[in-house]
């Protein structure tokens, strides 16, 4: 079976989980990696980090043995390589980035197949938040902001998976992709803290699929703008969402900030999205 076929999220009980040390934490300021346990003798645990010109990112790979350090390297510097790229080539404070070039009028969406993905992705997430994610509601023109990271995030994931990694974890600030397991061998232990009050007990999940997206938790007063008004957004202080893709998951996040308690209907009636937080002023 594969891994992305088993069951991707379990939400564990608090004081089961006490003699186990998670394997990854979220937090409010940065998130953190806790040591691991042993590591299986088939397998190659790698640990990196890496920063751009707006994010700071860590890997973790727990990589079959067979593919050897020379490739498991290989696929490190591949999926570093599509952060970098993808700083450089979408940032929309970049002037001559597509981004910043499709604002201008000078491309199409359809010139490059990615940033055709990217502006599709950024339509469907309008429709599906009734328009409080909305791309095109920004001061400039069309800023994919809210769902650029994650979705950097994602595309350097699939740059794993076409290598032959398929256990890994990439975290970003308070966002992060698992699939697989860790290097112990179990569902990656995750511990979430609260956005803004440390003083809560985490919530945990162990996880084979999925990622957890937040928003709200920058530091930058009005980073998030009600799309309806222009304003900034002020009803929440974070929301937190977790599901299957980052990029859904960090848009999911991003309209429910700014939308409020009002926007909590869009994860019912089966929505392979859900809220960890969200929390009024």
């Amino acid at each position: 079976m594969r891994i992305d076929q088993q069951p991707r999220t379990r939400w564990v009980d608090q004081s089961a989980f006490q003699p186990r040390r998670p394997d990854l934490r979220l937090g409010a300021r940065s998130h953190r990696v806790d040591r691991s346990g042993t590591v299986g003798e088939d397998r190659i645990a790698v640990q990196h980090a890496v920063r751009t010109s707006t994010a700071e990112y860590s890997l973790l790979l727990n990589a079959p043995e067979w593919l050897g350090r020379r490739g498991v390297g290989e696929a490190l510097r591949d999926a570093v390589a599509e952060l970098r790229a993808i700083d450089l080539t979408y940032g929309p404070t970049r002037p001559e980035s597509l981004v910043s070039r499709l604002r201008r009028g000078e491309i199409s969406p359809d010139s490059y197949p990615p940033l055709a993905d990217l502006v599709d992705r950024c339509a469907a997430m309008r429709a599906a938040t009734d328009g409080w994610f909305d791309a095109w509601a920004v001061p400039g023109g069309f800023d994919p902001g809210g769902l650029l990271g994650g979705w950097a995030v994602e595309r350097a994931a699939a740059r794993l998976r076409a290598a032959g990694i398929h256990d890994y974890a990439v975290l970003s600030g308070a966002d992060l992709v698992v699939r697989g397991h860790a290097a112990h061998g179990g569902p990656w232990r995750v511990a979430v803290h609260h956005p803004t009050d440390q003083h809560r007990a985490p919530l945990v999940l162990e996880m084979t699929a999925g990622a957890v997206g937040t928003s709200g938790v920058s530091g930058r007063q009005g980073h998030v703008v009600d799309p309806h008004t222009g304003e900034p957004a002020d009803q929440l202080v974070a929301a937190t969402v977790v599901g299957p893709d980052l990029a859904v998951a960090d848009a999911y996040a991003t309209a429910l900030y700014a939308a409020g308690p009002a926007g909590l209907d869009w994860f019912r009636d089966g929505s392979d999205y859900r809220v960890l937080f969200a929390h009024r002023r």
